[in-house]
């Protein structure tokens, strides 16, 4: 007597086919992070204890108003946007 799972035949999973080796990987210069309690950043260290400059990041703001025309019937209304980086 046959059976269905008999019948089967194994067939490789699809993902399998989407695997690949993970790239070389970096060695981080720091071995711990902690909390600057007054500027509330993160203190990057070596093994010996020694902060670690990890590079400076740009910060960003933006602005948003709205608008509106025609507030007497069918209102028209839009926004603008504009921001700055640095």
């Amino acid at each position: 007597m046959t059976t269905a799972a008999t019948q089967l035949s194994p067939v490789r999973p699809w993902g399998v086919s989407r695997l690949a080796p993970y790239p070389t990987t970096t060695r981080l210069p720091f071995t711990t992070v902690t909390i600057d309690p007054a500027t509330q950043t993160g203190v990057f260290r070596d093994g010996h204890g020694h902060v670690v400059e990890m590079g400076k990041h740009g910060t960003s703001s933006g602005t948003e108003t709205s608008t509106t025309t025609n507030s007497d019937s069918a209102p028209d209304s839009g926004h603008d946007q504009d921001s700055n980086q640095d």
